[in-house]
């Protein structure tokens, strides 16, 4: 599975753990999967095969995805 970094300053990140263990989370990444799943859930998007391919490719080009 690709992997993504995201930088976040101080503050951020500490919030983000204390809303994720206040929530029962017991790693930050579960729960930023989890919030991620439920924004994109708002909409209808559906990606054939050739999509999902080409967007793997331009992240990685990017080097947002290993």
């Amino acid at each position: 599975m690709p992997k993504l970094t995201l930088d976040l300053d101080e503050v951020t990140l500490a919030k983000l753990v204390k809303v994720a263990e206040e929530s029962g989370y017991s790693k930050v990444e579960d729960f930023l999967k989890f919030l991620i799943e439920e924004a994109i859930s708002a909409y209808d998007v559906s990606l054939d095969e050739k999509e999902v391919e080409e967007i793997k490719e331009r992240l990685r080009r990017l080097g947002y995805v290993e």
